[in-house]
């Protein structure tokens, strides 16, 4: 592959709702480009990008993949990407390095779930998006109700720049609004001719919609256009590039990917009117004071990267996608990175699994290193200017499931496996939680947290078995109460005594405090530390079901010591039992035990009509709305619920929603359970 100067580079994004044909199209663009010599598919398990054990035998994309291709002395740099939103870090990578996006829509099942989520994201980050009705030759397509679809849900923004011709099996092309020209396809040849007469009404009207959104691009041009004269080609093309790059204007095109119909058009499309990465704003980070710098996409810059996505591969190791952003990579050059200094050494761009080498990264490209150490996130640039790009924070969990070797042997390696699995997917979370003893796996979803166990079982030859997660409660007092604690020990020789009166008091969201009320020195000040920590050690396993005691204010008020029989070893088994007879329902004087359980903050995001759904769904809960707020095209309620409700919740929320809503979970704080559920949590952990 030659190299390409910023100017002549496009990176492109090719989202859409999963199985609306992204694979297929990437197979298409390579075929047509001579990169590849025979399409792979699907059905087949031979495609170029879809080339993961995992993703072959479910026939659908988990991991993006990098697809250049070469155009008209133009390189394009396609990502691939997984279609199931569960896989959001790829798919925020992929758009923080693509500034151009495909947004595929299926012609039979018009706009879906994942259709909206895509077009939503790119909306909001301002990404100019090019839209391909895909799959134009099969039965029963009706276009005009597509679009009327489209426009409907996404606006008058939405613009056809393509009419198709014929229909179902005998979609044979399609005229080109711009051109003004018919693409018609015989045995998969492209022959353009002129527009049918039949035809000519249509295009002229979606000319002149079109040449009505160019001449809104501008003041000039909108009063040259009521003023009746018709725009030059090169106004039309500026105003076009204009209308897209800003958003104003969203092209729709026709095709196949299957039979190559449509894609020169759409390549055509890529490399005139989406942006090279230099026309692009600077990309803005801090030096090494802290102090906000940027960077300029051109070659004259001072080098400046970062690894957008990571992979592991059993045989060539650890593989880093780096986009440059400003500066040039070349073999053998030094970059900062993480405060080090490191060498990279040869790079190349990747076709699917393919390493083809570069001998130069211009600014605005996409390479791949490999085994230089390097992790997802860093920024590498020029040591002598150095720059630190920030990033989205990672998605936190919503979904955690508890895995178990099948093989005992495998206990020592599963850790090691998972961490490799974490290098290459930093929303995967894992937890080894000591006090249900389970070690858990957190994921956006059951199908992400599935890819993980098959990628395990694949790669790593690890089986596990699963179970859900279990709910960590707390212990706590619901009023003040007093214990009594003396600890006297004579065997001969040196005894052991200590006396602690002790006062427990609610102290509900401050954790554990220990203060001392004693005076006339009945006991000693180099003896409370020994009772605090007496009270700790007894706070491990409480007196209910055995869990944590928190949120308690321990007051040691009295107490008595020996000159010689008394020891720290004797205070601390003295607060031991002040606590033993401070919950003994015998003692007149006891506290009150109850159980703890945490309370996650929920950021739920639905249509409106689901709304109603969500409040209902929340009360069967034992939850609460706290508010709710619109953002784009979804409502957005803030919740709080029990996490002993929420265990399944992304399985329940997309059943209630038609797959269409999302959430975000926090944990905030441990709340009394109700007296009506303790009895069955103790007895439940008495079992365990």
């Amino acid at each position: 592959m030659k190299n390409y100067e910023t100017s002549k580079i496009r990176n492109v994004s090719i989202l859409g709702h999963q199985g609306s044909g992204k694979t297929s199209l990437a197979e298409s663009l390579l075929f047509l480009t001579k990169a590849i010599d025979k399409k792979g598919e699907v059905e087949r398990r031979n495609t170029t990008s879809d080339f993961l054990a995992e993703e072959q035998a479910k026939q659908t994309s988990y991991s993006t993949s990098l697809i250049p291709v070469e155009y008209k002395d133009y390189k394009v740099n396609f990502l691939d990407t997984p279609g199931n939103e569960e896989f959001i870090l790829d798919i925020v990578n992929d758009l923080s390095a693509a500034k151009g996006a495909i947004l595929l829509i299926d012609s039979l099942k018009g706009v879906e779930v994942g259709t909206e989520k895509y077009y939503y994201e790119l909306k909001r980050r301002g990404i100019p998006t090019i839209m391909f009705v895909n799959k134009m030759d099969k039965e029963n397509v009706n276009f005009d109700k597509i679009l009327n679809e489209i426009s409907t849900k996404f606006g008058s923004s939405v613009i056809p720049f393509a009419l198709p011709l014929g229909h179902d099996d005998s979609f044979d092309g399609y005229i080109d609004v711009i051109a003004n020209k018919a693409h018609i396809f015989v045995s998969g040849v492209d022959t353009i001719g002129e527009v049918h007469k039949d035809k000519i009404s249509k295009v002229e009207e979606l000319r002149s919609r079109l040449t009505e959104s160019v001449a809104e691009q501008s003041e000039e041009l909108l009063e040259k256009y009521f003023a009746g004269e018709e725009l030059s080609e090169a106004e039309m093309l500026k105003g076009l590039k204009t209308g897209i790059f800003n958003g104003t204007l969203i092209p729709v095109l026709v095709g196949s990917a299957t039979k190559n119909i449509g894609i020169t058009t759409l390549l055509d499309l890529i490399t005139s009117y989406l942006p090279a990465p230099g026309e692009l704003k600077a990309a803005t980070g801090k030096n090494e004071a802290g102090e906000e710098v940027s960077r300029e996409t051109t070659d004259n810059a001072p080098f400046s990267g970062y690894v957008f996505k990571t992979t592991v591969d059993p045989f060539l190791g650890t593989l880093n996608y780096i986009k440059v952003f400003s500066g040039t990579l070349v073999p053998g050059q030094d970059v900062s990175v993480r405060d080090t200094i490191k060498k990279i050494g040869s790079f190349f761009t990747l076709r699917g699994k393919t390493q083809i080498p570069l001998d130069v990264v211009h600014a605005g490209d996409i390479c791949a290193v490999a085994k230089a150490d390097l992790q997802t996130f860093d920024t590498i640039s020029d040591p002598k200017s150095i720059i630190k790009y920030d990033f989205e924070s990672l998605p936190t969990p919503i979904i955690f499931i508890a895995l178990t070797p099948k093989n005992s042997k495998d206990e020592d390696k599963i850790g090691a496996s998972l961490g490799k699995l974490v290098s290459e997917d930093p929303s995967l979370v894992l937890i080894r939680n000591e006090e249900t003893n389970q070690f858990l796996a957190g994921g956006q979803g059951l199908t992400h947290l599935s890819y993980i166990i098959e990628k395990l079982k694949n790669m790593f030859k690890v089986e596990v078995s699963t179970e859900d997660q279990k709910i960590v409660y707390r212990e706590t007092i619901k009023k003040i109460g007093y214990g009594h604690g003396a600890y006297k020990k004579q065997s001969g020789g040196a005894g052991q005594f200590g006396v602690a009166d002790v006062r427990f008091e609610p102290n509900p969201g401050k954790g554990f405090e220990f203060t001392s009320e004693v005076v006339g020195g009945a006991v000693g000040r180099n003896y409370w530390p020994a009772v605090e920590k007496g009270l700790i050690d007894s706070f491990k396993k409480g007196p209910l079901a055995g869990f944590p005691v928190i949120d308690v204010k321990c007051v040691l008020y009295d107490g008595k010591e020996h000159p010689v029989d008394s020891h720290e070893e004797s205070f601390k088994m003295a607060a031991s039992l002040a606590f033993k007879d401070a919950i003994d329902p015998k003692n007149e004087k006891a506290t009150k035990s109850t159980i703890l359980e945490p309370i996650v903050k929920l950021t739920i995001y639905v249509k409106d009509n689901y709304i109603g759904d969500v409040y209902g769904d929340m009360s069967k809960r034992r939850g609460r709305v706290l508010g709710t707020r619109s953002e784009g095209f979804y409502q957005v309620v803030e919740a709080e619920a029990p996490e002993a409700e929420i265990v399944k919740y992304a399985i329940d929320l997309k059943a209630m929603t038609q797959g269409s809503g999302s959430f975000r979970r926090e944990f905030i704080r441990y709340d009394e359970v109700p007296s009506n559920i303790i009895d069955k949590i103790v007895a439940d952990n008495k079992k365990e």
